[in-house]
């Protein structure tokens, strides 16, 4: 298999997921949502056939919904977002993977499908992205990294697209539907499954 999925996740400790929505609902209902969205991606996940790979924020559980049998796991290094994106990116194109798509782990709206697309786009493109509706993006796919792709971003702000798109201008890129990632709680307020939460 030449094709990877790099998933970034938090491990969902109470207080340290979802803090932007734990200030408006309470740290417990975050936490809760955020299992939700983590059971989504990897239902999600499963539905494909690439190799997967969970990249968890502070240390490698071996017993938790990620089963070994299915998931390579992993730590993410870096000091902030970008390097530690950078970091997974690398790591897979020195074991020999053709093309990798990183995707979030907060996106209710996301379908097998959109990644199975974002693979295709990448035969005749050097890059893939989806573009999330609050500025950032919720999946990223290369066949190799661009360079300063991961450099000079404000990180969970507005201008990461803009400033992405900037970067790769040079590049054969495409674009998929836009969608939205959970961090507030206007986030959740159309979103059924949500609504015992408001």
């Amino acid at each position: 298999m030449k094709n990877l999925i790099l998933i970034f996740t938090r491990n969902p400790e109470i207080g340290k997921v979802k803090t932007r929505l734990a200030a408006s609902i309470g740290n417990e209902k975050a936490l809760e949502i955020y299992i939700q969205l983590l059971e989504h991606t990897k239902k999600v996940a499963l539905e494909t056939n690439f190799d997967k790979r969970v990249l968890y924020s502070e240390k490698i559980n071996t017993n938790d919904i990620w089963e070994n049998k299915h998931f390579q796991k992993k730590v993410q290094h870096g000091n902030d977002l970008g390097e530690r994106m950078q970091n997974a990116f690398k790591e897979g194109f020195q074991e020999g993977y053709e093309k990798i798509v990183i995707i979030g782990s907060d996106l209710i709206e996301l379908e097998s499908k959109d990644i199975d697309q974002a693979f295709k786009i990448l035969t005749n493109n050097d890059l893939v992205i989806g573009p999330a509706k609050d500025g950032g993006y919720y999946l990223l796919g290369m066949k190799q990294i661009p360079d300063n792709i991961f450099q000079h971003k404000n990180w969970g702000t507005n201008t990461v697209l803009k400033d992405t798109l900037k970067d790769i201008e040079k590049l054969k890129y495409q674009l998929l539907n836009e969608k939205n990632d959970i961090d507030t709680i206007e986030d959740i307020k159309n979103i059924q499954l949500f609504e015992k939460y408001l």
